[in-house]
This record gives structure tokens, C-alpha cells and sequence, in this order.
């Protein structure tokens, strides 16, 4: 399956049928009036949250949803069967917008409920010739067209529900980090960009078998993310949801003239992407010190303390320090309640959006669940 988190489809609803024109004739009843049911009203389309659905990928194969349209009327007072609803299931974390000649505005923020969203209202049923009899007009030959559905153009973008988000630049050990900590296990290899994609993987506390988290691990990101550089700011809408983050960096990228730089440029772009993101709660890591000497090591530890950084020391890779760090991360996570989705017009510093057709579909692994 592809990942696919943003999408744009047309939406119609059923057209109501039409009302009927007649009139009753029998045997011994040659003028028995009018007798024409009403048409019936057009299906809706709803929408609802998917469990199952965890991409937009069939949304780009198909772009045109129609519910069905309402029966016209029949004579002997014989209405029109209504027409079915449909139901659209998206992946948890959908933010669909409409987009109409004023711009776009949210419909509606599918946290994972399920409850049904109303899309786009069905037609009304035109009303039979028999409705419009009267005293003074008693026998009406017309009858009421059937209304025709909504119809919307919806502009559908998924930010995933994760509790806990994984940030670093390429080749910091995300990877490995979510591999030790979750049955997850996403490709690691030896070179900058080697995930493509978010990685969900699930955390279980050992301590509480009914309590877990759901970690994302999010595609390296480079300096000039927030303008598209690298991956991009494509991927930074899947932090949005989360309580908070933890931003690794490898050792392979400080120095100890300035070693927490490459928390500084991060932070940068979270900033220039939103700023509401930037002040998003942090747990720093220094990763792979497996490749660092004792001495260096504790200088580092040294520099840490006197600069009252909260800096956890670990390599995934070893499981060295993961205990202590994972710690501070359900602490974290009892404390800080999930994090509010952001809006696409929540965005000054992103002036232009790539077109979905841009970026090529790439595959998704979501594990460990």
C-alpha cells in the first residue's frame, strides 16, 4: 500500500426524484382524482473515521463519490424509495476542507470518533400532483421536480495520531531508537534518508500492561525543511498531534566547540513552520555513543550539566540508556495531554503548497499494532 496524505475529491450527493402526475382510474371510478406520489429524497454523503484506513492512496484512484439519487413518484399515491446514503471512511487524523470560490474552510477534524459527518445534503423529493389538490383545484396536472444534491469539492490531508514524535536530521538513529523501544521495524541502513515515510510504532509501558503510546518516527528533516527543502514540510503536518517530542541527535553531528547546534537548526525549522510547534515540549538525545570515546563522552556529559541542558546520553543501537530515557518519556506522557492540530490556514511562513501530484507515492509500514 501507498502512503498517501493528501488528496482531492468530488462529493455529489443524490438528486430527489421527481413527483408523479396521476390520476386514479377504475372501473365505475372514471374521474377518481389525483393520485401521484412524491418523489424520494437523494442519499447524503457522510463521512466517518476508518480504523482500517491508515493512507489517502485509494482517494487518488478514485476522485468522484456520488450517493444515490431519490425514485420519482408513482401513481396510486405510491411515493419514491429514498435514496441510499453513502458513507466515506478516511484514516483517524483527516482534516477535510471545502473549497469553494471563497478559498477554503474546515468541515470537519476526524479524530477517530464514530460519529457521522455530513458531507453534502441529499435533494429533496418533489411533491405528486395528489399533494396539490385543493378545494379550488381538483385535479392539478403537474407535479414538483425532485432538487438536486450538493455537490462539494473536498480537499483531504492526514496528520497522523501519534502521541509521541520523533525528530533529528537524517541518519541521527531514529530508526533504530523506535526499533529498540517498539516492534516496529522500519529499514535502517548506513545513509541520510533511508525512511521515506512516517513509522508508527507502539510502546508499551512495562510496568502498566493496559497503558501504551504510539510513537511516529518522522522523515529526516534538513535545513530549509519548512520551505520545502529535503523532504520538505510535507511530513512536518505529523507532529502536530503529538504531546510532545523527542529530538535525537547523532554524535557523529557535534562538536564540543558548539555540540547542541544541531538542536538549535531543528528548532529553527519548527519555528519558521509554526510557531505554536517550536514551543511544543522536547526531550533532547544524544545518540550512538557507542562511537564515542569515554573521554569525549563525558566531556559532553560535563558540558551538558554546566549548561543545564536535560540531556539523555544513549545508543539505540546497544540499548544503552534506553531504560532511563524511556522513564522520562512516560512521565512526560502522563503529564502533557495531546496536542492540537494545526489548521492548513495556520500557515503565514508556508506561502505556497506543492501540488499532491508533485511528490511520487511512496510505501507505508505502519507496525506494531
Amino acid at each position: 500500500m501507498r502512503f498517501i496524505d493528501e488528496a482531492t475529491i468530488q462529493i455529489s450527493a443524490g438528486h430527489g426524484g421527481h413527483g408523479c402526475v396521476s390520476f386514479r382510474r377504475e372501473k365505475f371510478i372514471p374521474k377518481g382524482g389525483p393520485d401521484g406520489g412524491n418523489g424520494g429524497d437523494g442519499g447524503s454523503v457522510y463521512l466517518q473515521a476508518d480504523k482500517r484506513l491508515l493512507s489517502l492512496y485509494d482517494f487518488r484512484l478514485k476522485r468522484s463519490y456520488t450517493a444515490q439519487n431519490g425514485k420519482p413518484g408513482q401513481g396510486s399515491q405510491c411515493d419514491g424509495r429514498k435514496g441510499e446514503d453513502l458513507v466515506l471512511g478516511l484514516p483517524p487524523g483527516t482534516q477535510v476542507y471545502v473549497q469553494d470560490d471563497d478559498g477554503e474552510h474546515l468541515l470537519t477534524d476526524l479524530d477517530g470518533g464514530d460519529e457521522l459527518v455530513l458531507a453534502a445534503k441529499g435533494g429533496r423529493g418533489g411533491k405528486g400532483n395528489e399533494f396539490f389538490k385543493s378545494a379550488t383545484q381538483r385535479a392539478p396536472r403537474f407535479a414538483q421536480k425532485g432538487e438536486d444534491g450538493e455537490r462539494r469539492n473536498l480537499h483531504l490531508v492526514l496528520k497522523i495520531l501519534a502521541d509521541v514524535g520523533l525528530l533529528g536530521l537524517p541518519n541521527a538513529g531514529k530508526s533504530t531508537f523506535i526499533s529498540a523501544v517498539s516492534q516496529a521495524r522500519p529499514k535502517i541502513a548506513p545513509y541520510p534518508f533511508t525512511t521515506l515515510e512516517p513509522q508508527l510504532g507502539v510502546v508499551f509501558n512495562d510496568h502498566d500492561a493496559d497503558k501504551r503510546l504510539v510513537m511516529a518516527d518522522i522523515p529526516g528533516l534538513v535545513e530549509g525543511a519548512h520551505l520545502g527543502q529535503g523532504l520538505g514540510h510535507r511530513f512536518l503536518r505529523h507532529i502536530e498531534r503529538t504531546r510532545f517530542l523527542i529530538h535525537i541527535l547523532s554524535c557523529e553531528e557535534l562538536s564540543l566547540e558548539d555540540p547542541w547546534a544541531g538542536f538549535a537548526l531543528l528548532d529553527e525549522e519548527l519555528k519558521n513552520f509554526h510557531a505554536e510547534l517550536a514551543q511544543r515540549k522536547q526531550i533532547r538525545v544524544i545518540n550512538k555513543i557507542d562511537l564515542l570515546d569515554p573521554e569525549t563522552l563525558k566531556a559532553l556529559q560535563e558540558k551538558a550539566k554546566s549548561s543545564q541542558e536535560n540531556i539523555f546520553f544513549i545508543s539505540a543501537k546497544d540499548h544503552i540508556g534506553i531504560d532511563t530515557l524511556m522513564q522520562a518519556v512516560w512521565q512526560e506522557f502522563d503529564r502533557l495531554p495531546p496536542g492540537t492540530p494545526l489548521l492548513q490556514t495556520d500557515f503565514p511562513n508556508n506561502t505556497t503548497e506543492a501540488a499532491e501530484d508533485d511528490f511520487p507515492d511512496i510505501e507505508v509500514h505502519y507496525q506494531a499494532y
